[in-house]
């Protein structure tokens, strides 16, 4: 049986990539991430701190585990704090990246690694995988020169580009977009919402999914694994008020420009995702019946 290391493991994706690979019974699997184990399951696989910004530390793991695949799913990814903390941002998206990509070249690893659609300027999305990026901004600055640095290291490197990854994690911690959107207009509360931005939602059990087929396929190069739709983000912001029915009027579109963000972000992302469905088998949910299946695991946990 083969062994995999997921870094990064008490994130959204990390959580998903974990549950699933439980559920295939097909690896052996080491989880990682920095400080304590905050899935809710905790058998079925070895849990180990790991802060891969730690270089001696990433060493070790390796030694110790020796795994056959990595997914790298750490990051930095909150856009204005990297342009305000540009240091921890390299630190975490760049250096790491090197960290993980010596240990691999030394093992034999497989290293699949994330990155994002804002590598991309968003002037003629959707963009398939051989299209040239040109990054706005310092996150898509560090992520770009992640990618690069696989390609800097005699190893077998598979890069998954991703955007706005949504889903639940075990603790209801952390919000997303349906999440934000329905809890917002449900208290009354009126929220700005960009109609210049186009983007292609990512379930994030389906992103576990294409990394995981990617790992057990053994492909490698560049994948783009997003949702099947692209939408204005104001347009997907009243698909939720129209899945659960609540008043749009709370809803007010305003511009980009508007928000005087540190960060510029791409107007049309959204990806052409036919090598992911043909080369993997990768078959992602429209955004409806993500709203749907998330809708799901809501009740689920409130039992």
């Amino acid at each position: 049986m083969k062994k995999i290391l997921i870094t990064g493991s008490n994130g959204l994706l990390g959580q998903k990539i974990i549950y699933n690979l439980l559920d295939r019974g097909n690896f052996e699997i080491i989880a990682t991430a920095k400080g304590e184990n905050r899935l809710k399951e905790k058998n079925g696989y070895e849990f180990v701190s790991l802060d891969i910004t730690n270089c001696v530390a990433v060493a070790s793991v390796f030694e110790a585990h020796k795994p056959d695949v990595v997914i790298n799913t750490a990051a930095m990814t909150n856009v204005d704090q990297c342009e305000s903390e540009k240091e921890a941002c390299w630190e975490l998206n760049v250096n790491a990246v090197k960290y993980l990509a010596q240990a691999t070249e030394k093992h034999n690893s497989h290293l699949v690694h994330l990155s994002t659609d804002f590598v991309f300027d968003g002037e003629n999305g959707p963009y398939s995988e051989g299209d040239e990026p040109n990054p706005l901004h310092y996150y898509a600055e560090s992520k770009l020169a992640s990618e690069r640095v696989l390609q800097d290291y005699d190893i077998k490197w598979s890069i998954v580009r991703t955007i706005i990854i949504y889903g639940i994690v075990d603790d209801m911690s952390r919000s997303n977009l349906v999440l934000w959107a329905k809890n917002s207009i449900e208290n009354k509360q009126t929220i700005n919402v960009v109609n210049d931005q186009y983007r292609s939602p990512t379930l994030a059990e389906d992103l576990a999914e294409g990394c995981i087929l990617i790992a057990e396929k053994e492909e490698e190069g560049v994948f783009h694994l997003s949702g099947p739709e692209t939408h204005c983000i104001l347009d997907l912001v009243y698909m939720v008020a129209d899945y659960y029915d609540l008043d749009k009027s709370y809803i007010k579109p305003i511009t980009s420009a508007s928000l005087n963000q540190a960060a510029k972000r791409p107007p049309k992302t959204g990806f052409v995702i036919d090598k992911s469905r043909k080369i993997l088998g990768y078959n992602p949910v429209s955004f409806m019946e993500g709203i749907k299946i998330l809708e799901n695991q809501i009740k689920e946990k409130s039992k």
